[in-house]
């Protein structure tokens, strides 16, 4: 019935914004801005009419949570960063029905998930920032996912991903898009550092991870990736705990998935962060078995289930 039409990792860097900005930091990030709007005229391209994104900013402390309110506008500022991100206006239209559908077909795949249409709660950066470069004209409806998981499995959350984009094909009348929006390694410079760090990676231990990663990710070498990923997003930093990342694998069929990975905008540091824009192509999910929770996980939100 429905399509997931893309799917993509992308940054939400802070620095994007304050690249708009007249001062030394102007244009710095021209090449990650340039990245969203080519993903979001892809999207436009495929006919996608809402994206969804997977946010690594939304702290969320018991279930998976959906902000599908209708209608999303404000002004925004960082508390995190408020030297990075102040008074950013926002506004895009959301979509409700789409927002109840998948938190219905999450529960119904075992995965315990509330849609919030009628909510004063706004998005956070993850999802206001990518939005400002891909949505500037609303062509798009947002739904907002949350993906800074403090107590969950990695396995859950990619059968999160699975369940959503069987939700999609099984009940959507229309066309979506799936955004981790979420870096690699997230390892922020020290306190004090951070004008050091501005373009670089903390370490180069970080450095040649995510650079090993990008490479499984070009070669389609997602078996590979998948059993690391546990470690990844411990050893790494990974933002959110990587959930971003394990949702949008598990809506592409995890470690079964085998497609080559887009770089569309190259690997970049970001005060000590390592950040990329990355298109996974979506490819058909030909006999996936209905995922099953992991009966024992003694190794708390690291354990992931090795296949879907």
């Amino acid at each position: 019935m429905g399509k997931l039409a893309l799917a993509a990792k992308i940054t939400h860097v802070p620095s994007m914004y304050l690249s708009e900005q007249g001062g030394p930091r102007q244009g710095t990030r021209q090449d990650a801005i340039d990245g969203h709007r080519e993903i979001g005229q892809r999207c436009r391209e495929l006919g996608v009419d809402t994206l969804v994104v997977f946010d690594t900013h939304w702290l969320v402390n018991a279930n998976y949570h959906f902000n599908c309110a209708a209608e999303f506008k404000g002004r925004y500022t960082s508390n995190e960063l408020p030297h990075f991100i102040a008074n950013l206006d926002y506004d895009f239209p959301g979509n409700p029905g789409l927002g109840e559908l998948l938190a219905r077909g999450c529960n119904e795949m075992g995965v315990e998930a509330l849609a919030h249409p009628r909510t004063t709660l706004a998005p956070e950066y993850g999802t206001l920032v990518p939005m400002r470069y891909m949505n500037a004209d609303r062509h798009f409806k947002v739904v907002s996912v949350s993906a800074l998981c403090t107590v969950h499995y990695l396995d859950d959350s990619a059968r999160l991903g699975w369940a959503m984009r069987r939700a999609v094909e099984q009940h959507y009348p229309g066309t979506v898009a799936f955004l981790a929006s979420g870096s690699l390694s997230h390892r922020f410079a020290q306190n004090g550092l951070a004008p050091e760090y501005a373009f670089k990676i903390w370490s180069p231990f970080l450095e040649a991870l995510d650079r090993k990663v990008i490479e499984l990710w070009q070669r389609g070498d997602w078996k590979t990736f998948c059993g690391m990923l546990p470690e990844y997003a411990a050893k790494g930093h990974g933002e959110g705990f990587m959930h971003d990342t394990a949702m949008l694998l598990g809506a592409l069929g995890w470690s079964d998935y085998d497609a080559p990975a887009e770089v569309v905008t190259p690997y970049f540091g970001a005060s000590g962060t390592g950040q990329i824009n990355v298109v996974l192509p979506v490819t058909p999910q030909t006999g996936a078995a209905v995922p099953q929770p992991v009966a024992s996980r003694a190794d708390g939100y690291t354990r992931v289930a090795t296949r879907l």
